[in-house]
């Protein structure tokens, strides 16, 4: 039934039962004063039933006045920084469209999606992010956006990713950068002695000096220090992505991190190990120079 006749019938049933009330109680003014209050209590019932849903909805009305106030907040925050809006508006609008047409694992996967990007913004805006094992998607993308360098050590826990097809992407990915871009890439292979200094990773060093990457061999057994090293890369000296081993030696989690004090640390360890490949390598060989006759 709708709501004025539920209002009106609620009305009419006060009105009555003030009615026969007013005759219970034996008041001798006879039936006009009865009448007369019936109506005004039945009518004060239905003023009060106005005022307590002109209420609900004006605090519904408060609440959504909230949440476009909060969007629109939002959405000048966005406007502001240095995220262009148009793909926030691009995945909201996408979201909404997913709810609207999709079906339910194609909604449950797209809130999975959205939930893992909300995660990873949110460990970015706190000065890290991580996930399970190796993210290949995250290593590609940044090395898109990288501007000027690029600094990576490689050691045994990633030694296998080189022969796999995300490697090729990544190295395509560097190479553009070198070429249209500028970027200057060192790359150092770290081992533990000089048996594992094999002809295959030569190989791979020869390689990768053919896509314009300065890529160098280090081995820890000659170190004076002979450190523990990660495998970890250096992105134009603002973000570090670091590979987490696990007991075996395998890769167990990616970690992202933008805080000065970490990031700060590995570009002084990368630098050391580099000055010590170099060390190793020792002087490089110089062109011979012939006399006329």
């Amino acid at each position: 039934m709708p709501k004025l006749l539920w209002r009106i019938l609620l009305s009419v049933v006060v009105a009555g039962g003030t009615f026969v009330l007013t005759s219970v109680l034996g008041v001798d003014d006879g039936n006009i004063w009865q009448l007369t209050a019936s109506i005004a209590i039945g009518s004060a019932a239905l003023i009060v039933q106005y005022l307590v849903a002109f209420g609900d909805r004006f605090e519904k009305v408060d609440t959504r006045f909230n949440e476009i106030l909060a969007a629109t907040t939002l959405f000048s925050q966005v406007d502001g920084s240095v995220l262009r809006s148009d793909e926030v508006t691009r995945l909201v609008l996408g979201y909404t469209k997913v709810r609207e047409q999709g079906g339910d694992i194609v909604q449950a996967f797209a809130e999975k999606e959205l939930g893992r990007l909300a995660k990873m913004m949110e460990g970015l805006g706190s000065g890290s992010a991580d996930c399970p094992g190796e993210n290949h998607e995250w290593l590609i993308d940044i090395t898109d956006c990288v501007k000027m360098t690029l600094d990576a050590t490689s050691t045994s826990v990633d030694r296998e990713f080189w022969t796999s097809g995300p490697a090729d992407r990544y190295l395509a990915a560097q190479e553009k950068a070198i070429k249209r871009r500028g970027v200057e890439i060192r790359r150092l292979f770290i081992v533990r002695t000089e048996d594992e200094v094999t002809p295959e990773l030569r190989a791979l060093c020869d390689d990768q000096r053919r896509r314009g990457i300065d890529a160098r061999i280090a081995v820890r057994s000659l170190m004076e220090s002979n450190p523990r090293v990660s495998d970890f890369i250096v992105f134009d000296g603002e973000l570090c992505h670091e590979t987490k081993p696990d007991q075996e030696n395998n890769p167990d989690s990616t970690l992202l991190s933008t805080e000065p004090d970490h990031i700060e640390d590995h570009i002084t360890q990368f630098n050391d190990l580099w000055a010590e490949a170099e060390r190793q390598a020792g002087p490089e060989p110089q062109p011979t120079v012939t006399s006329g006759a």
